[in-house]
């Protein structure tokens, strides 16, 4: 099972689960690909990006396990 928190950087969550960009796309996250999302917490984004990082979590988790398992 992936377990993705706040504090995990966003490249490594690519990396890990690329079919969750998708998420990330959808609510202003358009950058993924540059250095900022290589070193960036999903907490830090959050808060860049005004968005609710629970609510963002609960998505990228369960997405992220879908293809998991």
């Amino acid at each position: 099972m992936i377990e993705i928190t706040k504090d995990t950087i966003i490249g490594d969550i690519l990396d890990i689960a690329p079919h969750t960009a998708p998420i990330f796309l959808s609510i202003g996250m358009h950058c993924l690909g540059c250095p900022s999302s290589r070193g960036e917490t999903v907490e830090e984004a959050c808060m860049v990006h005004g968005i609710d990082v629970t609510k963002l979590l609960a998505l990228v988790n369960e997405e992220a396990n879908k293809k998991a398992e």
